[in-house]
């Protein structure tokens, strides 16, 4: 007996500890925050976490092409490039991984959505501006929506943060959703439209 009704449109978040909700229950991230408002707002939506901690945007871009395919998302958020500059890999490398991620879920066709990130300030001022415009520089070439800096009202918060200071308490999930929910909800609107 076949099923004829339709599979539940997927959202895809492809990220690293911040989406994986590290140091925190689970069901506190905001990744889950995110399913939960969905429900509330009447979104037939899915979630896939597909984030790990640690992860690069190297790791991302091999991971994404099957994830692609498995769940054929109508929306993929990207929240990876941090452990690129922590490990010291180079700007060069980080916009070409994730200009690649981005063509991949476009070519699909999806909608990316991008999370910017900033570097801690003992990184230097040049270089944490010239990280934070990898994001800037991509998401205007390929016309992408961006969260400017994930952890905005977040970071400087700290004691919404664990002790290693780059990882925010259950605190201040809901903060870093709310920056989420202001990009995606137009995403959810328009692809609401078209499907009546």
């Amino acid at each position: 007996m076949s099923n004829t009704v339709a599979a539940e449109p997927v959202i895809l978040v492809l990220g690293d500890s911040l989406s994986a909700a590290y140091g925190i229950e689970r069901n506190l991230g905001w990744v889950a925050l995110l399913e939960n408002r969905l429900a509330e707002k009447g979104y037939p939506h899915k979630v896939v976490n597909a984030s790990i901690s640690g992860d690069t945007t190297a790791g991302g871009l091999s991971r994404l092409p099957p994830a692609l395919d498995r769940f054929q998302p109508e929306i993929v958020i990207i929240e990876l490039g941090a452990n690129d500059g922590l490990r010291g890999l180079t700007n060069r490398q980080t916009r070409h991984h994730l200009s690649r991620m981005i063509t991949l879920v476009q070519e699909l066709p999806s909608q990316p959505l991008l999370l910017g990130m900033m570097l801690p300030p003992n990184f230097g001022k040049a270089f944490t501006e010239k990280f934070l415009k990898i994001y800037q520089d991509l998401a205007e070439q390929y016309q992408v929506p961006l969260v400017p800096f994930f952890l905005e009202g977040v970071a400087d918060h700290p004691e919404w943060m664990q002790g290693d200071g780059l990882h925010p308490r259950a605190e201040g999930q809901p903060r870093m959703l709310e920056h989420v929910w202001l990009k995606l909800e137009p995403l959810l609107q328009i692809q609401q439209a078209r499907g009546q």
